[in-house]
C-alpha cells in the first residue's frame, strides 16, 4: 500500500524536479544548475486562519511548478521518493513556460 502525506494548515508538498543529466564517453553527468530549485507541487494543505477569523487559502495549487529556496524545508521520503514540506510564505514564486 503506497503511503500518502496530506499537508496541514498552509504547507505545500513538493517534488524536487532533478535538472537532465547529459551523456559523456557513456558517464551521466549532472548538470550544473545555476542554484536554481524547482519542484512540482504534490499537495497543499486547506489554508490558515488570519486574525480575523477568514481562511487564508495556500497561493499554489497542486501541478503548479515552483521555485523553492535553496535551504530550508522539510525532506519527506515516501515510497523511495523524495519530496520537501515548505510553509506556503517559503514558496519564491510559480514559474511558467
Amino acid at each position: 500500500m503506497e503511503k500518502r502525506l496530506i499537508p496541514l494548515f498552509n504547507r505545500v508538498l513538493v517534488e524536487k524536479i532533478v535538472p537532465p543529466s547529459k551523456i559523456n564517453a557513456d558517464i551521466l553527468l549532472r548538470e550544473k544548475s545555476s542554484k536554481l530549485n524547482s519542484g512540482k507541487v504534490v499537495d497543499v494543505g486547506p489554508g490558515i486562519h488570519g486574525k480575523d477569523g477568514k481562511l487564508l487559502h495556500v497561493a499554489v495549487k497542486e501541478g503548479d511548478t515552483v521555485l523553492f529556496p535553496e535551504y530550508g524545508g522539510t525532506e519527506v521520503k515516501l515510497d523511495h521518493k523524495e519530496y520537501y514540506l515548505y510553509r506556503d510564505d517559503n514558496i519564491l514564486g510559480k514559474l511558467h513556460d
